[in-house]
């Protein structure tokens, strides 16, 4: 691995640099705990510094050192140290060496570790930040004791003391970036920084074992952490000095702690004894928080937590965890967290027996989306004898697990313990989701129908046809889902999951043919009643994010996918590795990045979305395709071939549904190699084949990209009776923007790239504006120069962008007409600039009104402006 760079922490370096320069009187001190960055912080600072300007001296502190007199700066001062000097005459001595190396420079004395100095070495320090045109810059760590001397600097307003805080998300996504050789993915970037709580020590330590250990991996160009902890010596060494020396009493604490966290502080007192649980929280070895009412007690840092159970023997490990447990259960186990701890308590300490706490638990693992745990309980449920329940929900969890395989050998094994009708249409669900989408057999749809009307239970009927909906929908059977769906919806008995599911298909249809703003309206509802639904049936929750991750999308709803992807499905998704949930919300994220024109930032979203999808079926081909329309909006032809290659081997009539997309793409990727003809076709083919669909909103973008191509006259009055039904305010802003180019009318093309600007819509915004630059400039219009300044802000915001409605054809300026216009715009006369060029006045304006008129400006005003516009000159 390459030496880890230094990034972030920004204003701090600037305020080391501002301190050392003396500009602003005083000192700085770094304090913060060990491992936080502070000496790394300083050594940058110091770095930084001008050298030849400045006296610049570095020092570090250290036990070993503590007990000799000035042996902490002994690395700055000279040799030949008087011998059975006082310590007023050795101080006096220190001081006047200092001055005498320093030769009239300033002098800035930077101390690391201050807080290990020798007494004498403190009090010199002290002495040269009073003393004339010196400065002490330093860290300390926070909690130890410093001596007087060192205390006294920021006392007495000698320095300033500055509490280093620890990595933000942001700067640790940043590191790991530069250190790994790539982007990393979002979930492994926030479980390091959490796992690591911002300290870069820590955090240094858990990449390199992980790297050492094959625990990150590459795909598709992006870092992905497994998860798996790699406790190397250094780590736990690290971890150890910060833990300290514990009692068998306080180990026992931590050890609780470890295996039960959060756990209840009265439960922990039963369990130990309460002035343990003082002396614990005291050393910041665990905290205590009340949190709804609960007062409970977590360890200070989660890398404790590991430290602790590895260490843990196998057998009180056990027999901790079977404490813990009855403890609970003895007090009564009142909310759902309880008896999932319970269950995991019980499975971890092989003393589970009981096969309903197991499967109880396994179901809300999997509404939670922590799909590792539901799939353990689960397999643990199948074997103390849970039967067809614990059989049907281990194959659920499978099947979204990406382990279909598994999932349908488990349902068919099993089907023969159906005893009623809700267990059959259980099993008929899953087994034709399983499939449908996990095997890839498209034809599954039509067996679901004649065994749901089988079922004379309208109850459990509903969720039969629920799923075959669904079913139909992806496949492009839209009437058929449609009539399903209502179906569902229309009958008083149907269940609220198959109910929601229902509502979802109807959005998702309706979000296609035009109606998007009504669909995310819609699903917000759903999500209010999703306690009503999402225990019994989680993936429900994946029906809901495609009508509404769809729906936003056309609607050009920018805000609402921001908020979309901070919910807590998406938090969940994350924390449990639940691929395809997360996978899919990165899809959406890539698609608003995009449309942003912010390519960069899709293009690592899509790759994310690749990698993390990879080993399934549902949305793969979604996410190469983004891939590749991004990858051939920055004009990587090469990129974008190969990720399309790869769409079309992962597309399948199981997800039709997804073809607008797929076939967007496909034009832009041919667009990417310069093959317009080609893209051309795709897109005509495509808006006739949504116009037939029904799929209004799909069908005003692909007609807007044949605008973009330069075929705005062909589909200006289609694209402007769409805008009249689809809604939102994007269709709209479309159809302005098309008309605009259609009547060549540089001034409305100039007010609708503000309007799509202000929709946060940059790439569409910048394409108006550079139409705009174009037609104004050929007209010399007076608005020329504002279009070409705000065509340069655009760019700005999509600066990898490359697109055919971006090109703007530029004015070939002779190097004498650059000359002589440079000039004018400076607002040089005429007659000086002749003077200069040994010209005639005459042929000076001569060559200015030949730039005004190559440059579409009427006069020296607006001639900067223009010039700012033109590429760099050969």
């Amino acid at each position: 691995m390459p030496p880890w760079s230094f990034v972030g922490r920004s204003a701090e370096l600037v305020r080391v640099g501002e301190a050392a320069c003396g500009s602003t009187g005083r000192g700085l001190i770094l304090g913060g705990p060990p491992g936080i960055g502070k000496s790394r912080l300083l050594r940058e600072g110091v770095n930084s510094l001008d050298q030849d300007r400045l006296a610049v001296w570095t020092a570090t502190a250290n036990a070993a050192t503590a007990g000799l007199p000035l042996g902490g700066l002994a690395q700055v001062l000279p040799p030949d140290q008087p011998a059975g000097g006082s310590p007023a005459g050795l101080l006096r001595w220190a001081v006047d060496a200092l001055h005498r190396q320093a030769a009239g420079r300033p002098i800035v004395v930077a101390i690391d570790d201050a807080h290990l100095l020798d007494p004498l070495s403190a009090a010199l320090v002290y002495y040269v930040a009073r003393s004339e045109n010196a400065t002490v810059i330093g860290t300390v760590r926070t909690g130890e004791p410093v001596h007087d001397p060192i205390s006294a600097l920021w006392k007495d307003d000698l320095a300033e003391r500055i509490e280093l805080g620890p990595l933000t998300l942001r700067e640790t996504s940043d590191l790991l970036q530069q250190v790994l050789g790539g982007p990393v993915d979002s979930a492994s970037v926030d479980r390091l920084w959490q796992l690591s709580q911002g300290n870069a020590l820590l955090l240094r330590e858990l990449v390199i074992a992980a790297h050492a250990a094959g625990e990150i991996t590459e795909s598709y160009g992006m870092q992905r952490w497994t998860g798996k902890v790699d406790l190397a010596p250094t780590l736990t060494e690290v971890v150890d000095a910060r833990i300290g020396k514990l009692t068998p009493q306080e180990r026992g604490v931590l050890e609780l702690v470890a295996f039960g966290e959060p756990i209840g502080l009265p439960l922990l007192v039963k369990a130990t004894d309460l002035a343990t649980v003082e002396i614990a929280e005291e050393r910041q070895l665990v905290r205590v928080v009340v949190e709804d009412r609960r007062t409970t007690v977590r360890l200070a840092h989660p890398l404790y937590g590991e430290v602790v159970r590895r260490r843990c023997p196998v057998t009180r490990f056990r027999r901790l965890l079977a404490e813990l447990a009855t403890l609970v259960e003895q007090t009564g186990a009142r909310r759902r967290d309880d008896l999932l701890r319970v269950a995991v308590w019980r499975l971890d300490s092989d003393t589970a027996r009981d096969p309903v706490l197991l499967l109880n638990a396994c179901r809300l693992a999997f509404a939670t989306y922590d799909m590792a745990l539901a799939m353990r309980l689960g397999k643990a449920a199948v074997a103390a004898g849970g039967g067809f329940d614990a059989a049907e929900t281990l194959a659920t969890i499978l099947m979204f697990a990406s382990c279909p395989d598994e999932g349908a050998l488990i349902l068919d094994q099993n089907e023969d313990q159906i005893v009623d009708e809700a267990q059959r249409s259980r099993w008929l669900a899953i087994r034709h989701i399983t499939s449908q989408w996990g095997l890839g057999d498209s034809s599954t749809a039509d067996e679901m129908n004649h065994q749901a009307h089988k079922l004379s239970d309208l109850r459990e009927r509903s969720l039969a046809l629920a799923v075959e909906s669904t079913m139909r929908l992806h496949r492009g059977d839209h009437a058929q889902a449609l009539t399903l769906a209502r179906t569902v919806l229309d009958s008083p008995a149907s269940a609220p999951g198959p109910r929601a599911l229902a509502r979802s298909i109807m959005g998702h249809l309706q979000a296609m043919r035009g109606i998007p703003v009504q669909t995310v309206k819609a699903m917000a509802s759903l999500d209010a009643d999703a306690a009503q639904w999402r225990a019994e049936v989680p993936y429900i929750q994946l029906g809901i994010e495609l009508a509404r991750g769809t729906a936003m999308i056309l609607a050009g709803d920018m805000a609402a996918v921001d908020a979309i992807v901070a919910t807590e499905f998406a938090g969940m998704a994350d924390a449990g590795n639940f691929l395809l949930g997360s996978g899919y919300l990165q899809i959406v994220r890539a698609q608003a990045a995009r449309l942003r024109g912010h390519l960069q930032e899709a293009g690592r979203a899509a790759s994310q979305a690749s990698a993390m999808l990879a080993t399934g079926r549902i949305f793969v081909a979604l996410a190469h395709a983004e891939r590749a329309h991004i990858a051939a909006l920055l004009g990587d032809a090469t990129a974008a071939a190969s990720a399309f290659t790869l769409a079309e081997q992962a597309h399948y009539r199981s997800m039709e549904v997804l073809y607008p997309w797929i076939e967007e793409a496909r034009a832009w990727v041919a667009v990417a190699s310069g093959d317009i003809p080609t893209a051309v076709e795709v897109l005509r083919l495509l808006a006739a084949r949504n116009r037939n669909d029904g799929f209004a909103a799909h069908e005003m973008f692909a007609l807007y990209d044949l605008a973009r191509l330069g075929l705005a006259a062909e589909v200006n009055e289609r694209i402007s009776q769409l805008a009249q039904t689809v809604e939102g305010r994007l269709a709209p802003a479309m159809a302005w923007h098309v008309r605009a180019m259609a009547e060549e009318d540089g001034g409305s093309l100039l007010s609708v790239a503000e309007e799509l600007a202000e929709m946060e819509m940059y790439l569409f915004a910048a394409e108006a504006a550079a139409g705009a630059v174009t037609l104004l400039r050929g007209i010399r219009s007076p608005q020329t120069p504002r279009a070409a300044q705000r065509l340069a802000e655009l760019r700005l915001e999509c600066p990898h962008a490359v697109t055919p409605a971006l090109v703007v054809p530029q004015p070939m300026l002779t190097g004498r007409e650059r000359q002589i216009a440079r000039l004018a715009a400076a607002g040089v006369p005429s007659k000086e600039i002749a003077d200069q060029l040994y010209l005639s006045s005459r042929t000076v304006d001569n060559h200015l009104m030949r730039v005004y008129a190559k440059l579409g400006v009427t006069g020296r005003a607006e001639l900067a402006a223009a010039l700012r516009s033109l590429p760099p000159e050969e």
